[in-house]
């Protein structure tokens, strides 16, 4: 095990009727870093965040999440871990003080009830029954459940699924508070932008296996892909894909005597590199699922 991480899983596997949900999976997070687990669906990761937390056992690997086989979980380990998962639908009868502060009092020490309510945008409705919240006023109450407990890791399985932009937005206002915290953040998403604004490292998992680990503006050979220049002239619309953008914009300087027209200077995003992984990496895991179903 590596002593510094908070999570330390290698060779995990987990398979359904036969086939492979995760296949000899390893992933590594260290205390105190947010790190986002992206891949499409049906890639295992939720199955993995599942398995973490002790909700799913796993067929064969090694997992310790502080410190602890999350098969055989104890009272004071629970206590020390908070889970947000993608859908929970308990609670409806009770208002939303009430909520937070039930599940508050499973803890020894939690958080204040309704400081958690005002930290995730819910003060206004704190003596609303939960049956009664929106998609989106219900995931942050989904949040708030997770982190009364004042816990030393925190899994956030889509945590803005259903947010408006500004709710996003002061959402994460709220993870980095907690980051900053100490609070541990494991947390998957589809939202690429909110990876790249959140994760001090991505993990992206394809067909349940972990492709490739590293910090957002690198993952991919991202900060060194080719940057792609545009401009317009008398001709119309030019664009060139170079290792050197300085050079092309003294030389396009140069030519047009100042300001270039229409000038852009791009570098592949998140989400440009992310598909491409995708599409290199589906054919092949798909093929591998065909031939086990094929087995079974």
């Amino acid at each position: 095990m590596v002593e510094s991480a908070v999570i330390d899983v290698g060779g995990l596997r987990k398979s359904y009727r036969g086939v492979p949900a995760v296949r000899g999976l390893d992933l590594v997070v260290q205390r105190g870093e947010i790190f986002a687990l992206l891949g499409p669906n049906g890639a295992g990761k939720t199955t993995t965040v599942e398995m973490c937390c002790g909700f799913r056992p796993y067929d064969d690997g090694m997992v310790r999440v502080l410190g602890v086989d999350p098969a055989q979980p104890t009272a004071v380990w629970r206590s020390r871990v908070g889970i947000v998962t993608q859908q929970a639908n308990d609670l409806a009868d009770l208002s939303v003080r009430e909520a937070v502060s039930a599940i508050a009092g499973c803890y020894r020490s939690p958080r204040n009830a309704d400081d958690v309510i005002d930290a995730v945008g819910l003060a206004e409705k704190r003596d609303v029954r939960c049956v009664k919240l929106s998609g989106g006023q219900r995931r942050r109450l989904d949040v708030a459940l997770g982190m009364v407990g004042d816990p030393e890791l925190l899994f956030l399985d889509e945590p803005t699924t259903g947010f408006d932009p500004e709710a996003r937005r002061q959402f994460w206002g709220l993870i980095g508070s907690l980051r900053a915290s100490g609070v541990t953040i494991v947390l998957t998403t589809h939202y690429l932008d909110e990876a790249e604004h959140l994760a001090d490292r991505v993990g992206v998992i394809i067909g349940g296996r972990m492709i490739e680990v590293g910090a957002p503006g690198d993952i991919g050979g991202r900060r060194h892909a080719r940057a792609e220049v545009r401009w317009t002239d008398v001709d119309g619309e030019h664009h060139e894909l170079t290792n050197t953008p300085t050079a092309v914009l003294i030389e396009l300087s140069t030519r047009f005597g100042g300001e270039v027209p229409n000038l852009v200077v791009a570098r592949p995003t998140l989400e440009d590199i992310y598909v491409k992984m995708i599409e290199e990496h589906s054919d092949a895991s798909r093929s591998e699922v065909e031939w086990a179903e094929a087995r079974s």
